[in-house]
Parts: structure tokens; C-alpha cells; sequence
């Protein structure tokens, strides 16, 4: 009985070291398009940020900018995403 134990343990122990980190495909896709399809929207963004975030007293947002931003991310990574997925 024992030996049936110790076995089976050593099986479980064996898949314990054998689990991979699991990336998701569109974290990776997302990236990539905001280095390569997106820089300008990005821009856009950073450069309103910037101007809101050096005023004490605005009303501006920069809703737009986050919006055209994550369109353009998103449709990007759409063209390749259901063909990463399992």
C-alpha cells in the first residue's frame, strides 16, 4: 500500500513542476499594437494628459483621446486574437 502512495505522490509532484505561466494572447496583442498600429493615438493621450494634469482649475477631460486610443487598440488586436485562441 505504501508503494502505491509514494507513486502516486511522485506523479503529483510532477505535474506541480511541470504547470507553465499562461500569458493572455490579448495583454501581448494590445502591446504590440500600441507599440507598432497606435503610437500617434497614444500620443494624443499623453500629450493631453500632460496639459490636464498642468492646470489647477479645468473642465477638459480627455475622454476623446481615450476613446480613439482604445479603438484603435482594440480593433488592431482583433484582426489577430480569435486565431491565438485554443
Amino acid at each position: 500500500m505504501s508503494k502505491v502512495l509514494d507513486s502516486k505522490t511522485k506523479v503529483f509532484a510532477a505535474e506541480e513542476e511541470e504547470e507553465v505561466e499562461l500569458t493572455d494572447p490579448q495583454v501581448v496583442l494590445r502591446e504590440e499594437c500600441n507599440q507598432n498600429h497606435c503610437q500617434g493615438f497614444d500620443q494624443k493621450m499623453k500629450e493631453c494628459n500632460d496639459r490636464v494634469n498642468s492646470r489647477s482649475k479645468t473642465s477638459e477631460t480627455c475622454m476623446e483621446e481615450l476613446i480613439d486610443w482604445m479603438h484603435c487598440v482594440d480593433h488592431c488586436a482583433s484582426k489577430t486574437l480569435f486565431s491565438k485562441l485554443k
